[in-house]
């Protein structure tokens, strides 16, 4: 690594150049902490498993489990543990997002989440692929002795998943070691960068070789110095831009800091303690992903710039245990306060860096696994049975909910109806449109325009990439993108509640398959059911925990068939079959136009416990009425859509 630049002033005619270089690599860090994102996430998936869905004093489901891995509390298989090991990494990285868009927010970029680095303007994810072999901004993997043969593409957690994981997450010695010697000079780029010019963006940076040297370059880049005395973060620093939090804030449900031994968001005071604070950040960062190479290498530099007094994050960098089981409590079949998974995932790996995690699933795991595929190739043409969703009991626990033969069938059914593929492409574009609505809002989020992040959505993206693995056994194609809808155009997105069609009994449009609370997306068309106050706001929508706290009162919700968006609803579309209400309260239904007009026309009430869809229905038949058309008798047989897909919570 080059750093005697640093130490040699320039000419403040360059500032402009350099400043369009700090803010390409600021960009490019959103890249590549975003690319990392439905990675990780669909491997994770890959692996088979089951959950069960409990909350506080609640026992809807009870006997009751449903298709997808999670976390647990003392993993004693090789799923588990690799599930557990993954889910670490997959939370970090959503820590090192929203790290990396602080930073930019902080040196004047307006973090753009759907770049066309990575998607489509569909949100078509073209930087995965099964002849693609570039990580964004780090290295063409044709270029290593160890990788080459490594695809950079979605899959089931098998040998080359886990070796591109690596290949992510490479420590910089060990990358300098495994780039053939013909292809080094393409990597590490000296800093400031050869031919730069202000014109260019980060589609132009080179290759680091390594995430953690891309960091470098931007902490190299932040501390160029000119002959008029100042640095470029000095020029740069931008203490308007727009920080956001979502680890260490403290809110309703959230009550301590997940990672208290530094800040997560650049402080509103001098130019100096901002530097300071972004450098942790960028510590936090390589620390916890590659290793302590990176963190020795910036401390070396920092020192030689004089300052070693800064607090650094150490290399061994862990969330804080009291926290996370505050923070994320789980809950027994019964109700009752059970230990933490989430906890025990998190913090029990939070000692090893990612490249260290993902060295032990190779070593210690990876032959033991069992995957989606592995499990649907052992048991055949339709391998659910109704003992599969059940705890253990043989009868179903509710009569409110689907039977589990009725579940079972329907996802042999649609594992049936994909001899064509169609299935597949339907499946691939819900996880697509469910991840697309995160990333349409965190645009808004770092934008200001919303205030809430979409953290039930990130949760909803994951049911759904889990129900293609579990359903198909085949990983979503994620470069299919989303239907986008038509302006002016009045969608419904639960089964048979179109007011354009009344009667018909058919799916809404793909287009409307989300889980975007906040995107403002889906205005009128409805969701799963969970509940937001006509007056927007609130908790009511993060978490099936949190929304026992809805209800009740003279507060009025917002109904799931017709709710006003943008923090009026939460959406996982369609609603789920045993979707069901986690306590009582009264809806305001309105009759909403295409032109996004909406009429209250009358409350609704709705008990803890009933259907959700039950309520939707209701909510639609008096918008018809209002509007004098005669609704229809009765709701269609669910679709084996609702039937498969889990509660959302």
């Amino acid at each position: 690594m080059t750093t005697s630049q640093n130490t040699v002033a320039r000419d403040p005619s360059l500032i402009p150049t350099d400043t369009a270089a700090l803010r390409a690599l600021a960009q490019a860090a959103i890249n590549v902490e975003l690319f990392t994102i439905p990675l990780y996430m669909a491997g994770m998936y890959s692996i088979q498993g089951m959950h069960e869905i409990n909350a506080a004093k609640q026992t809807f489901y009870k006997g009751r489990r449903w298709p997808g891995a999670a976390t647990t509390h003392a993993p004693g298989t090789a799923n588990e543990k690799a599930f557990n090991i993954l889910f670490s990494v997959f939370i970090q990285e959503m820590l090192h997002l929203q790290l990396a868009a602080n930073l930019a927010t902080g040196m004047g970029v307006k973090p753009d989440f759907t770049s066309r680095t990575l998607q489509t303007p569909r949100y078509g994810w073209t930087c995965y692929g099964p002849t693609l072999s570039t990580i964004p901004h780090i290295i063409d993997l044709r270029d290593t002795t160890t990788y080459e043969n490594i695809k950079v593409q979605i899959g089931a957690l098998d040998k080359n998943l886990i070796e591109l994981f690596l290949a992510i997450e490479e420590p910089e010695n060990a990358a300098r070691e495994r780039i053939k010697p013909s292809a080094l000079s393409k990597y590490f780029p000296a800093v400031p960068f050869k031919d730069w010019t202000p014109n260019k963006t980060e589609s132009d940076l080179p290759l680091f070789g390594t995430i953690g040297y891309m960091y470098e370059c931007m902490v190299q880049y932040m501390q160029l110095r000119y002959s008029d005395g100042t640095t470029l973060w000095e020029r740069v620093y931008t203490p308007s831009g727009v920080q956001r939090d979502l680890f260490n804030t403290s809110s309703p449900g959230h009550t301590m800091a997940e990672y208290p031994g530094f800040a997560a968001m650049l402080p509103k005071g001098t130019q100096a303690e901002a530097l300071h604070a972004a450098i942790n950040m960028i510590n936090a960062i390589t620390d916890q992903g590659e290793g302590r190479t990176v963190g020795v290498k910036l401390r070396a530099m920092l020192k030689s710039e004089g300052l070693e007094g800064l607090e650094v994050v150490a290399p061994n960098y862990r969330s804080s245990e009291p926290a996370l089981k505050a923070d994320y409590p789980s809950y027994d079949a019964n109700g009752n306060l059970a230990p933490s998974r989430d906890a025990s995932a998190r913090y029990g790996n939070d000692a090893s860096d990612h490249y260290e995690r993902f060295s032990k699933i190779k070593t210690e795991l990876l032959g033991k696994i069992v995957t989606w595929p592995k499990w649907h190739a052992d048991r055949g043409g339709a391998p659910w049975k109704p003992a599969d969703l059940l705890t253990g009991t043989a009868v179903d626990p509710s009569s409110k909910i689907p039977p589990a033969a009725d579940v079972a069938a329907a996802l042999n059914r649609l594992k049936a109806r994909n001899r064509d593929g169609s299935v597949h492409t339907q499946f691939s574009q819900i996880a697509a449109g469910a991840i697309a609505g995160i990333t349409r809002v965190l645009n808004d989020y770092w934008s200001g325009k919303v205030s809430q992040f979409p953290f039930p959505s990130m949760s909803g993206s994951g049911d759904r990439m889990a129900m293609c693995w579990a359903t198909l056994g085949q990983a979503p194609d994620l470069s299919l993108g989303i239907e986008e809808a038509k302006p002016g155009t009045l969608y419904h997105a639960c089964q048979g509640l179109s007011l354009d069609q009344p009667g018909k009994g058919g799916m809404p449009s793909i287009s409307t398959y989300h889980t975007c609370r906040g995107s403002n997306a889906c205005k009128g068309q409805g969701g799963c059911g969970f509940v937001q106050s006509v007056n927007g706001g609130g908790s009511c929508g993060t978490s099936l925990k949190a929304q026992v706290l809805c209800g009740g009162g003279d507060t009025l919700y917002s109904a799931p068939s017709d709710n006003r968006c943008g923090g009026f609803g939460g959406c996982a579309v369609p609603i789920a079959a045993a979707q069901l209400f986690p306590n009582s309260g009264k809806m305001q239904v309105f009759d909403i136009h295409a032109n996004t007009e909406s009429t209250p026309i009358g409350t609704l009430p709705f008990e803890k416990g009933a259907p959700v869809y039950d309520v939707a229905w209701d909510a639609y038949c008096m918008v018809l009425q209002y509007r004098q058309q005669t609704p229809p008798q009765k709701p269609s047989q669910p679709d084996d859509l609702r039937l498969a897909f889990p509660p959302s919570t």
